[in-house]
């Protein structure tokens, strides 16, 4: 944890957010603080001994480090999300026919996506000081005929997501409940725990 003497971070240069997602820039626009983006090119294969969550928060502290390690005088946010389905990993489809397979497997189904965030710095001496965390939002999905399957995938087209939805958008209507502590995680960035990060670090939003 950092201490009560550790600089503040309240000059609106000093975010990176460590990733080229267009939906968790968006999320972290939300927080009305300036902040650049920097893909962090990491491999993001799960490793055999870990669990959904494990590895969402793995990532999430690859990320931030690798590039917190470039710059001095910079906080750096790393997020990475993971869904499982009684365990097992969900990835993003690679096809139409991949997507329509995974929500005819998840209809009526309940699935966890586990959001892992990391926030790191360089310090002096050349070490990378890190917190991280990894929230977990459960989706149960409503019975979905292959007829409603086919007309979301086509007017949505959610090949770049993990499940084959996007909650902030159409994909809310193929629910039935959602249960968690943060709104924001589902989409990726979960903004009350990135709150409470930066204020560890001593950087202020408001």
């Amino acid at each position: 944890m950092p201490n009560n003497t550790a600089k503040g971070y309240n000059h609106m240069s000093d975010l990176i957010l460590a990733s080229s997602s267009i939906y968790k820039k968006e999320l972290l626009s939300r927080l009305q603080c300036s902040f650049r983006c920097e893909s962090p090119h990491i491999d993001e294969s799960p490793q055999s001994f870990e669990t959904p969550p494990m590895a969402a928060e793995r990532l999430a502290v690859a990320k931030a480090s690798k590039v917190a390690a470039l710059y001095s005088d910079c906080l750096v946010i790393g997020a990475d999300q993971i869904a499982d389905q009684n365990g097992i990993f969900i990835n993003k489809p690679e096809s139409h026919e991949q997507a329509v397979k995974q929500l005819q497997q998840q209809s009526g189904q309940t699935i966890l996506f586990h959001s892992g965030l990391a926030l790191a710095r360089l310090c002096p001496d050349g070490t990378i000081e890190c917190q991280s965390t990894v929230n977990s939002t459960q989706v149960t999905f409503k019975k979905l005929s292959n007829e409603t399957i086919e007309k979301y995938l086509l007017l949505e087209k959610p090949y770049d997501c993990a499940g084959s939805f996007k909650a902030e958008g159409l994909g809310i209507s193929l629910f039935s409940e959602i249960k968690s502590t943060d709104p924001s995680s589902l989409i990726g960035l979960p903004l009350i725990d990135l709150c409470r990060l930066l204020d560890n670090f001593n950087y202020k939003i408001i």
